[in-house]
């Protein structure tokens, strides 16, 4: 192998370790990794291209083996989302799923592990989401997902910055009870179709966010600075 590195790169090193279908797929995923730029800090939210986007998981914690079991992404350019620009894949968690993840999420152990594997689809949805933002409800659980299955299938880091709803909504609205996604649907009377579903759940958070950019806007927030300023303050 460590001939083969230093003849041609890493590419065919990995091909003899790992077998070329397997080394072409980590080796597309750390390019694509490479080539995603961050979005400007004085980005008019006006014009912010973004994916909205949710995983759901086998449990909370990656580094105990919990795993991705479906990730869904919707688009959204400014106060508009992009409803025919989506992004679902089931994810093959090569275990089985929990019976109270199956009751929530609807996805059963048999569908999950027909599913496709990890490191395709993490290809597949970085593909689509390309340089735009990312944006997750409670990003913390959706980012550390993200950021272990990227090192586990490719060695690569996660560069694309994620914007918080869940922070936004504290911000905006400090006085609630809470900021699950449940409780701010309700406040901005945001249908809710499909809950624990991937793809649903990020077209409610895409609405959600739109509703708040709304608000944002009458605070005189207008770019990714103002927003970072306000929520370093919060």
């Amino acid at each position: 192998m460590w001939s083969l590195y230093k003849e041609g790169g890493i590419t065919p090193a990995l091909a003899s370790l790992l077998g070329n279908k397997q080394a072409e797929q980590m080796a597309w995923l750390r390019r694509l990794m490479r080539e995603q730029r961050q979005a400007v800090p004085d980005t008019p939210l006006s014009e912010l291209e973004a994916v909205v986007f949710d995983l759901e998981t086998t449990g909370f914690n990656p580094d105990c083996g919990d795993e991705i079991i479906s990730i869904g992404g919707v688009a959204v350019k400014g106060d508009q989302v992009l409803e025919r620009e989506t992004f679902y894949s089931l994810v093959n968690p090569h275990k089985p799923v929990p019976p109270a993840v199956q009751e929530l999420t609807g996805i059963t152990t048999e569908e999950a592990l027909s599913a496709p594997e990890l490191i395709g689809v993490l290809g597949r949805f970085f593909s689509f989401v390309h340089q735009r933002v990312l944006i997750a409800h409670g990003a913390g659980h959706d980012k550390r997902f993200l950021k272990t299955a990227l090192w586990r299938t490719s060695r690569s880091q996660l560069t694309h910055r994620v914007l918080d709803t869940m922070m936004v909504a504290k911000w905006l609205h400090p006085g609630l009870s809470g900021h699950d996604l449940d409780i701010l649907l309700d406040l901005y009377g945001i249908p809710v179709e499909n809950r624990h579903h991937a793809l649903d759940d990020s077209r409610m958070t895409a609405r959600l966010w739109v509703e708040m950019m709304r608000r944002m806007k009458e605070r005189r927030v207008f770019t990714l600075a103002d927003l970072y300023m306000h929520l370093s303050r919060a």
